[in-house]
Parts: C-alpha cells; sequence; structure tokens
C-alpha cells in the first residue's frame, strides 16, 4: 500500500506539545558518513494471508470444526504450512512434544544466511480451542508470518541478522508448545536469539493497535511504522504472560509483538481513534465457534501484517552494535514550522571511559511531513557540532537513518544533543526518539 499520505496525515496529527527550545552557536562543524539504510519492506498483500486463513478454515471444517491440539485438524494445519515453506526454500524442522497424552507438534523454519550468531525469529501459535476453528485466534498471526516468510523468499532477502520462523503447538493448554522449544534448547543456542517477535489475534473484528512494551527497540520499531501511517497505538496489557512470547523473554530473551484485542471491551476514547464500537469486545468470537473466516477485520490483518514485514525486514538488517554502550532518548520533542527556533533532544552519556570512538553510531527518527525542510545536528558536550543532515531528502517524509560520526576528539561522558530546525514554512514534525552508541 501507498504510505505517503498517511504518513503526512502522521505528522500533521501527532506533535507533541512539549520540546526543548536552544540554539547552539557551533563550535566547529564535522561531517558524518551515512550507514546502508534498510532494504524498502514489502507490502504484505492482505489477499495472500486471506487466502492462507481460508485454507484454515477448510481445513477446520473438514476435522469436526478446529484445529486444536491432538485433533486432526492441527496436524493438517502444520503440515499446509510446512508445504509452503519447503516450496519456498526454507529449511523446516517439526518438532514433537507429548502434552494431555496426545502428540504436538511445533514447526520451526530457517531462512538460508545471515549471522547464525544474532538470530531474528517470529512467531505465532497454530493451534485453536476446540470449540472453534480459531481463524483471529491464532490463523490471523500464523497467516500472517506465513506470507512475510514466502515474501522473505520471493525477495531473497540477504539479511544481516538469521531468520528463524515458529509455529507453536497447544498454546491454548498453556504454551506448551513454545515452553517445550525455549526449554530444550542449549544455553548457547538461546544467547544467540537477538529478538523473538510474537503476533497472536492481528484482526480483531473490532480491533485495536496494541504494542508489546517489552524490548525497547522492538517496541520503537512497531511504533515508528504506525506513527508512519498516522495510526494511535497503546500498549499491550491485555494479554501479558498470556502468549507465546513469555517463555522467552522468561529466558532473557528480547521480545516485542502486535495485538488487536481479545474479550476486553472496547472503550469510548479507544473507539473514537481506531473507529469501531465501543462497549463492545475487540473479538466477541473470542474462543467460541463463531471464530471463523467471517471474524476477521481486513484493514486490521493488513495493516499488521505489513508491520511485521516492517519490522523484520528492519529488525533483520540492523548492523551489529559497535563495542560499547548505548543511550538513548524516546521523548518527543516538537519540531516547530519554519521560522521557529531550533529544538534539541539531550541525552547524559556517563560512565563512559575515554573518548567517544571514531565509528560512533547515531540512530535518529524524526516524523515529519518534508524532511528536505530538516536540518539536523549531533553536539556534543562542549558544543562542537556535527551535522547530520542538510535539507536533503526532497518531499519525502520522515527522517529515519542511522549515521556514523568520527567523534574520536570529543570525551565521550556529558550531555549530547540532537538539534533539529525547519527551514521553510508550511510542514511540521517532531523528533520521534534518538540514540547515540559509543
Amino acid at each position: 500500500m501507498s504510505l505517503s499520505v498517511s504518513r503526512r496525515l502522521a505528522a500533521v496529527t501527532a506533535i507533541a506539545v512539549a520540546g526543548l527550545f536552544a540554539s547552539t552557536a557551533p563550535a566547529a562543524l564535522a561531517a558524518p558518513t551515512a550507514a546502508a539504510a534498510a532494504p524498502t519492506p514489502p507490502d504484505i498483500p492482505v489477499a495472500n494471508v486471506k487466502a492462507h486463513l481460508a485454507q484454515l478454515q477448510s481445513i477446520a471444517t473438514a476435522n469436526g470444526g478446529n484445529r486444536a491440539h491432538g485433533r486432526a485438524g492441527y496436524k493438517a494445519s502444520i503440515d499446509y504450512v510446512k508445504g509452503k515453506l519447503d516450496a519456498a526454500g526454507f529449511t523446516t524442522t517439526l518438532q514433537t512434544f507429548t502434552s494431555s497424552g496426545a502428540t504436538g507438534y511445533n514447526l520451526i523454519a530457517d531462512w538460508p544466511g545471515g549471522d547464525p550468531n544474532s538470530v531474528l525469529m517470529s512467531g505465532s501459535h497454530l493451534d485453536s480451542v476446540t470449540a472453534g476453528p480459531g481463524i483471529n485466534d491464532n490463523g490471523s498471526g500464523s497467516a500472517a508470518i506465513l506470507e512475510t516468510a514466502l515474501a522473505v523468499s520471493r525477495a531473497q532477502l540477504q539479511p544481516t541478522k538469521h531468520l528463524r520462523f515458529g509455529w507453536w503447538g497447544a498454546e491454548e493448554l498453556g504454551m506448551v508448545g513454545s515452553k517445550y522449544y525455549v526449554n530444550n534448547l542449549p544455553s548457547a543456542e538461546k544467547a544467540k536469539i537477538s529478538g523473538y517477535l510474537n503476533f497472536d489475534m492481528i484482526g480483531s473484528p473490532n480491533p485495536g493497535y496494541f504494542v508489546y512494551d517489552d524490548d525497547p527497540t522492538i517496541e520503537q520499531t512497531f511504533k515508528n511504522y504506525y506513527a508512519g501511517l498516522g495510526i494511535p497505538t497503546e500498549i499491550e496489557t491485555e494479554g501479558d504472560g498470556r502468549s507465546d512470547h513469555a517463555p522467552f523473554k522468561s529466558a532473557g530473551i528480547p521480545v516485542g509483538g502486535l495485538f488487536s484485542g481479545a474479550d476486553y471491551t472496547k472503550t469510548a476514547a479507544q473507539a473514537q481513534k481506531w473507529g469501531g464500537t465501543s462497549g463492545q469486545a475487540f473479538d466477541r468470537c473470542y474462543h467460541s465457534s463463531c471464530d471463523t473466516s467471517a471474524n476477521i477485520d481486513d484493514t486490521a490483518l493488513d495493516r499488521n501484517s505489513d508491520a511485521i514485514a516492517y519490522a523484520i525486514w528492519n529488525l533483520g538488517a540492523a548492523t551489529p552494535v559497535p563495542p560499547g554502550p548505548s543511550f538513548e532518548n524516546t521523548a518527543d520533542v516538537n519540531i516547530p514550522d519554519s521560522p521557529g527556533a531550533a529544538v534539541t533532544s539531550p541525552i547524559t552519556v556517563s560512565g563512559v571511559t575515554g573518548n567517544a570512538p571514531a565509528t560512533t553510531k547515531v540512530d535518529v527518527n524524526i516524523v515529519h511531513t518534508y524532511r528536505g525542510d530538516l536540518v539536523v545536528d549531533l553536539i556534543a558536550p562542549d558544543g562542537t557540532v556535527y551535522n547530520l543532515h542538510n535539507r536533503s531528502g526532497g518531499s519525502a517524509d520522515n527522517l529515519v537513518q542511522t549515521y556514523t560520526v568520527n567523534a574520536s576528539s570529543e570525551v565521550a561522558n556529558g550531555v549530547w544533543k540532537l538539534q533539529a530546525k525547519d527551514g521553510a514554512a508550511q510542514d511540521v514534525g517532531y523528533i520521534n526518539s534518538w540514540k547515540i552508541t559509543f
């Protein structure tokens, strides 16, 4: 889908009201080099995702109306997903376990290549409850990551990180499958997983847009995507500890994910910003026989599927963090329209020995309707100015970029600032976040 119009709406409507206004005269000027950008994430065709859901519905219909653990419908679901991945060039592994006297299955799919010591994993549970076919819970997450995996294959993506996908069994019995997978991973293999992304119910018929607030980097990645669409998000609390990210989190693995709501009730305030019906559950068919292919909001499914691809493309392409600590400021700072003053976002650095490295990394995330108006600088504690961005990029929206700065003449400890100024009238935005890594 096209995002340009929505991104402009995002920057116009989501401006933060607070800001630190300052103008610093440059003591010196140094130029950084921009790091290579991540490959452009694809638009995941929602029709393809819905085609997978139609297959899961057909499987349930042919097998007693469900796809629950220990039932024929679950094994047929696993076989369907595995067949698609095998044909697309993934290396698949079927892991078996026993629960409630029945054999369960996890499906693991690895995409060839990437750093084997830095694994980005995405997963969802494939089983339903016995009461129904489980198309939103959780055919929606399972179908979306399947189609995203197939998009990885179509693009012949070569990410920096190794990509792995998982479909879990017996989640409805207490996350049995994902616990089995994590508990049976050797410690050295657990340490290789740099992040786990979980997708459980992402097409609820009265949807909300919820983001897990566990790992800050993963959380911010999803927030960046939705900020680009102009869609506000909320922190996910309904499913805390109730889905397959929990075993990974307990093992010390960074986790994140998306959720569109289950049996909690949508408030009037949530209906005002997201649409839908207040006073009604996000999914009235949660764990019921009516959780069929008719129990899906296509728009939520489409947006969340695209958000999955956005996260995998960006997090998977992330370059290894240079040695040394990172410091981040995630507070929104309004950038006033020209001729308004420059604004700064400060980060206080402490505990770093000596000078900053020649490869100091600066991650910038600015939401703006016209990045060609922006002048963005890094200001060192002694007032030295390193220009990062000087009114380039034309009429494109937003500035999401990583820069490498030779700041080796600077003492690392002290207050560093990201300074932004709008150089021409009629466009607006805000500093969403920035990070400096030594």
